[in-house]
């Protein structure tokens, strides 16, 4: 079940990193400095009419409990930050974001209305007590004066025993991240408008998620991409016919922990957080191998054998095309050492939907 704590989301950061964990000294330095610089600013701007405003975020929810994800940054008046589009991707970034702010966060209907705070980084990551029908639901959350801005909370059927984990560069998304010059160019001077699909893969979710589960099975999107970056890639994901779901995504900036986030560390706190509030569902773990999801998904796997229904990987590195590319039973690299679930490859989304049927491991419930 989905984690019993309720409220603030006061003791954690937005990708699940404990806001007091030691870090190292350099972050701690550059955190406090960051902090300060921000307090400043903050004051100023708030004398010029600045106030809080929240930016909601997908999430999810399961056996009455729903999880929920937005941050709170400052915004002129009459702007709402959800409500900008079609800006390059670095203008995103920068924001001033606020801690220990009060959202009142309410379901449809008439249900119980709720208060949570901004932790650090002014992200809110609560979960609350809600009993909400599966599929997409529409909550609100609203700071201080400002109109209330909707979220959308994917809850899962409770009959589903499958979900899908899927990365986001380079799974769904063409980055290119082993050149990562050209990669950073990129994703920081494009609007994601611009961005392209990787070939097949919204065709291997859909067909996935319909052949294992319906339309209420979990899908979750997990990436070390920053969570700046959720709502243009949420409309990304959407436009390009990728099956709906909740993002999972990290914090670019030093934090207590450190001067640089742990790409690795941010995959497996979230997976270990999924099989928590999802104890029945084994997962399709869908990513590539251009970095470390076969070393992580591989990892999960491992200790989780019951959780993991299998390993999708696309190649990134031009393995060529067709079946030798892709299949099951080819030389498997040192991260499959051990593993008791399938481990499937191939060029694009074609070729591992095409596996996955192969193996049989569509259709079950």
């Amino acid at each position: 079940m989905l984690g019993s704590t309720t409220g603030s989301s006061g003791t954690t950061s937005g990708d699940g990193r404990a806001a007091a964990a030691p870090g190292s000294p350099a972050g701690r330095v550059l955190f406090r400095l960051g902090r300060a610089r921000r307090d400043v600013l903050a004051a100023l701007l708030q004398r010029r009419g600045w106030s809080c405003a929240v930016l909601p975020y997908p999430g999810y929810g399961a056996d009455g409990r729903v999880r929920l994800l937005a941050r709170v940054v400052l915004a002129p008046p009459g702007r709402e930050p959800s409500a900008v589009r079609g800006v390059a991707a670095w203008r995103r970034l920068v924001t001033l974001q606020r801690s220990g702010v009060t959202v009142d966060v309410a379901p449809p209907g008439a249900g119980a209305a709720h208060r949570v705070r901004s932790g650090p980084g002014g992200f809110v990551d609560a979960t609350v007590p809600w009993e909400l029908e599966p599929g997409p639901n529409a909550v609100t959350l609203q700071v201080g004066d400002r109109l209330p801005v909707e979220a959308v909370v994917h809850v899962a059927d409770p009959r589903a025993s499958t979900g899908i984990v899927c990365d986001i560069d380079d799974t769904a998304l063409l980055t290119g991240l082993r050149h990562p010059l050209r990669a950073a160019w990129t994703t920081l001077s494009q609007a994601f408008a611009r961005r392209l699909p990787v070939d097949g893969m919204a065709d291997l979710l859909t067909a996935a998620r319909a052949g294992q589960a319906g339309d209420d099975s979990p899908v979750v999107y997990l990436s070390n991409g920053p969570w700046n970056f959720t709502g243009p890639l949420s409309r990304f994901l959407s436009r390009c016919g990728f099956p709906a779901g909740p993002l999972l995504l990290t914090q670019w900036s030093p934090s207590a922990e450190g001067v640089f986030r742990d790409g690795r560390a941010h995959k497996r706190r979230s997976l270990e957080r999924l099989r928590s509030d999802f104890p029945g569902v084994r997962w399709l773990l869908v990513g590539d191998d251009g970095e470390h999801d076969p070393a992580v998904y591989g990892d999960f796997a491992r200790a989780h054998p019951q959780h993991v229904l299998a390993i999708a990987l696309r190649q990134v590195g031009g393995g060529g095309g067709g079946d030798a590319a892709g299949t099951a039973d080819g030389p498997a690299p040192d991260e499959d050492d051990g593993l008791v679930v399938p481990v499937l490859r191939g060029p694009d989304g074609h070729v591992l939907l095409h596996h996955l049927r192969e193996a049989g491991l569509l259709g079950t419930r």
